[in-house]
């Protein structure tokens, strides 16, 4: 017996928007929920509804628990939202190998190079 897409949609909402828990309430495969999800505008339409509502909701608990000052949520807001005013973090690295080949002869900067260049082909033979 077929599922009608708007029980579908209700357990899809009440699975808060997981497809595999929403379909197996409902009792269809995965399967047919993505064919209704391409081929049904209007199905289409209510999914990313659902979809969008959660976001809503997850963004007012965020904005709930920024004004009860919890800090996890602050910064979560501020590196995300923030990002124009420097609010990011950022990954410096540092080469810590610092070679001044302006001082070797052209000699060793020879053997340097051929010694890059064997690291850059290991597998090729040596004549």
């Amino acid at each position: 017996m077929a599922k009608s897409k708007k029980y579908v949609l209700e357990c899809f909402k009440n699975a808060a928007g997981n497809i595999s828990l929403a379909c197996e309430k409902a009792g269809i495969s995965r399967m047919t929920f993505n064919r209704w999800y391409k081929a049904n505008k209007k199905f289409k339409q209510d999914v990313d509804d659902v979809r969008e509502s959660l976001i809503d909701l997850a963004e007012s608990m965020l904005l709930k628990n920024i004004k009860d000052g919890k800090t996890a949520e602050i910064i979560f807001f501020l590196k995300t939202k923030g990002r124009e005013r420097g609010y990011i973090e950022r990954i410096e690295t540092v080469n810590k190998e610092v070679s001044k080949f302006d001082e070797l002869t052209d000699e060793e900067l020879d053997a340097e190079i051929e010694k890059q260049e064997n690291k850059c082909r290991p597998n090729e033979k040596k004549k």
